[in-house]
């Protein structure tokens, strides 16, 4: 059975998505593998979790767009939601301001936008990106857009759940600051893991191979997955999935 990176890394997000129950979970404009993660998810094993994906042509549900996302999940009614950073470091701290002394001018970032208030009042997080190197996981960021812990009496209702890479599966552990390594994808090891992150983790002495995607999973993926994403995505879908049935 062979499948693309993609695919792998969605199926491993939608295992994560199921572990916790969830009623609606928000993904941003530019992240369609974690966009794939949940609409496999919700067609394959939950048809009643809500996804409010930010600027879909169609069936977005926001009429003024981020105000109403934050508007809900200041209210506890987002769950779920991702995000990814320039830089992530062990105490799951996301710098998406950049490099350098402040403002950060050496090497720009995006810009944090709604980070930090969705990492704080978002049920949980689940962190993904796709290069996993010490420039992007490293020891401590350069800026604190968001954090992944905080002090004492400061109100947050969540904390990252996990942190998804092109490498490896990472748990976080909020009440140590810490991640673990949960999986590690095909041809890694701990040890390769431990090579290309800059922050110090634990793992066990046998760490598992994150689980390929199914039969059944690789059929939605490619098919009903697929036709849900084409007009937010298209140029993703078409690179992944360019046997996929037309829309």
């Amino acid at each position: 059975m062979t499948f693309a990176r993609e695919e792998l890394l969605a199926a491993a997000l939608a295992r994560l998505i199921r572990e916790v129950p969830t009623r609606h979970v928000a993904v941003g404009a530019a992240s369609p593998i974690p966009a794939a993660a949940v609409w496999l998810a919700k067609i394959g094993h939950d048809p009643g979790l809500r996804l409010s994906l930010l600027h879909r042509p169609r069936g977005n549900p926001f009429t003024e767009g981020t105000r109403e996302l934050f508007d809900l999940t200041g209210q506890g009614r987002v769950e779920l939601f991702f995000l990814g950073g320039g830089e992530i470091d062990g105490r799951a701290n996301l710098n998406l301001i950049g490099t350098g002394d402040w403002p950060g001018s050496a090497v720009r970032f995006p810009g944090s936008f709604g980070s930090a208030f969705m990492y704080m009042m978002a049920g949980r997080t689940i962190l993904f990106r796709e290069e996993h190197s010490p420039r992007v996981l490293v020891e401590h960021v350069a800026h604190i857009s968001a954090p992944g812990v905080s002090a004492a009496g400061v109100f947050r209702r969540g904390h990252a759940q996990a942190l998804v890479t092109g490498r490896c599966v990472f748990r976080f552990h909020p009440e140590r600051a810490r991640f673990s390594l949960l999986s590690v994808h095909p041809g890694e090891s701990v040890e390769t893991i431990r090579a290309a992150t800059g922050f110090a983790f634990d793992a066990a002495d046998e760490v598992p191979q994150t689980p390929p995607p199914t039969e059944a999973e690789l059929a939605l993926l490619r098919g009903p997955v697929a036709d849900e994403m084409r007009d937010t995505y298209p140029e993703f879908c078409a690179r992944v999935w360019a046997g996929a049935r037309a829309a």
